[in-house]
């Protein structure tokens, strides 16, 4: 810029003034203002006004210097010169200030987005550790904190992401515990050749990071690298405490779910077993009492009415158990390969074997897919549903259960032509100790609504979900309810040919 400058003047020399071959060497000083530091601009600039003197300003070929005519003009010169220099100084400095603070907003960008997509804030953590590492220039290290408080200080409780020493490793535990950075500019340990920087949450560390500060950054980078470094460890540390958070309150969630269904299952204990109870005790305390007065016919209808009651009490106590069971966290199934027509005939054969005059019939689509589950339970899903179907269809219920594939899923269905069930009540009647009202009023249930526990519809539900599937109730064209479970279809292992019937009557 300068050679360029210094040729266009000596070209001009003689065509134009002193004055203007002046203005082509401040313009010099502003191009090279642009690259030059600042010191090197402003010694270039007064050096380019002696040469100006002594080339261009009269008398030639010396420094002597006519006060009246050109001193101020070689005054104006430099001062204007060193002004160019000290604003493009400032100006370079205000845009490196810019970049440097784009960079960083980049950066808590990319680690923010990195954070709210990631399930769990540690699989974020190449994240961080890439962005502390392109601040200094070494890879950093970062220790998270994986149980509250600590066990020990040998990593055993924390990941550990990145390499560290055995004293870079207790470093890293001591910022952690103490939840304040240490190293260079913190006021603490200066003599170290890294920052250990804590992972703050709002109430605790959840870890710490190691960054190493080469000799280069130092002292004048410092206050700027370390303050941003600690709010990129900040927003991880916040991250984590969220995750702890959402965590704790799923515990406490389900502890206060479990807590509920033990008070629910205490209360209907001790409210829907008292009724059977006191009839089983009425008619056992007739028959001890008084069985010389009674016909046989009486005595028959006493003990009917204890083995009706007897077995109302255990299929209500099945039902609450079987629920407490599947509410229970953690709580993992034994899924087995089972045959769809299995399961209707073992329903079937219950039912005709406590009552041979009922109307059940059963219908399997020949050629289903084995299911994946648990037979047991589901069997006692459909005896459910036959038993409910039963009590609630009318005089003389005529109740069906169904086994069909549809689409990808193989439908279990126990359909009747009772009263119905009202629209209001078709998803309250799956709620847990609620009981619903049929489509033509509540007193087409009549006594069997009043015994029953309203358990027993919450139990297939959650039989049903537990078995990946889901229990829907449908109202049929001609009158009546339709209790669908509809189940995966799950690619299942080969299995040797044999007779599939399809039907069982």
């Amino acid at each position: 810029m300068w050679v360029g400058a210094w040729l266009v003047m000596w070209m001009l020399d003689g065509r134009i003034d002193l004055a203007n071959l002046g203005m082509i060497l401040i313009l010099a000083c502003a191009l090279a203002a642009l690259w030059l530091p600042l010191a090197a601009s402003m010694l270039s600039c007064a050096a380019a006004v002696l040469v100006f003197n002594f080339a261009f300003v009269p008398p030639r070929g010396a420094f002597a210097v006519d006060l009246r005519q050109h001193a101020l003009l070689l005054l104006t010169m430099l001062a204007v010169s060193w002004i160019v220099s000290l604003l493009m100084a400032r100006q370079r400095q205000l845009a490196t200030s810019e970049r440097l603070s784009a960079m960083r907003t980049e950066q808590l960008h990319t680690l923010c987005e990195a954070l709210r997509e990631a399930e769990d804030p540690r699989q974020a953590a190449a994240h961080l550790r890439e962005a502390l590492s392109q601040l200094t220039g070494p890879p950093a290290t970062l220790l998270i904190r994986v149980e509250t408080p600590p066990a020990s200080d040998d990593g055993t409780a924390a990941i550990e992401v990145g390499e560290a020493t055995p004293d870079e490793r207790a470093g890293l535990w001591l910022s952690l515990r103490l939840a304040r950075p240490m190293g260079p500019g913190t006021g603490r340990h200066e003599e170290q050749p890294a920052w250990y920087l804590p992972l703050r949450g709002r109430r605790a560390s959840l870890g710490a990071a190691l960054v190493p500060v080469p000799l280069a950054h130092l002292p004048a980078k410092t206050p700027a690298l370390l303050s941003h470094a600690q709010a990129l460890c900040d927003q991880m540390g916040l991250a984590l405490e969220r995750l702890a958070a959402t965590q704790a309150a799923a515990a406490a969630r389900d502890e206060a779910h479990a807590q509920q269904l033990n008070n629910t299952l205490l209360a209907a204990i001790s409210h829907d077993y008292r009724t059977p109870l006191a009839t089983i005790l009425g008619a056992a305390s007739s028959l001890l009492d008084q069985a010389d007065r009674l016909s046989a016919g009486q005595q028959r209808r006493l003990a009917a009415v204890i083995v009706d009651e007897a077995r109302q009490l255990a299929r209500l106590t099945d039902n609450t158990l079987q629920l407490a069971r599947l509410g229970a966290p953690g709580m993992a199934l034994q899924l087995e390969w089972e045959s769809a027509e299995e399961i209707v005939g073992t329903v079937l054969r219950r039912c005709r074997q406590r009552d041979p005059s009922s109307r059940v019939k059963a219908r399997v689509e020949p050629g289903l897919p084995l299911l994946r589950c648990d037979a047991v339970l589901l069997a006692q899903l459909l005896d459910n549903l036959v038993d409910n179907a039963l009590k609630y269809g009318g005089d003389r219920p005529a109740v069906e259960i169904v086994a069909r594939r549809v689409d990808d899923r193989v439908m279990l269905a126990v359909r009747d032509r009772g009263p119905g069930v009202s629209a209001a009540c078709r998803e309250r009647i799956f709620t847990v100790f609620q009981r619903g009202e049929a489509a033509a009023g509540p007193s087409v249930e009549g006594e069997a609504a009043r015994r029953g526990a309203g358990v027993g519809l919450a139990v297939c539900r959650a039989i049903a979900r537990a078995n990946g599937g889901e229990l829907t109730l449908r109202s049929r064209s001609r009158g009546g309810s339709s209790f669908e479970c509809a189940l995966p279809v799950i690619a299942a292992p080969a299995e040797p040919d044999r007779e599939r019937s399809g039907a069982v009557s």
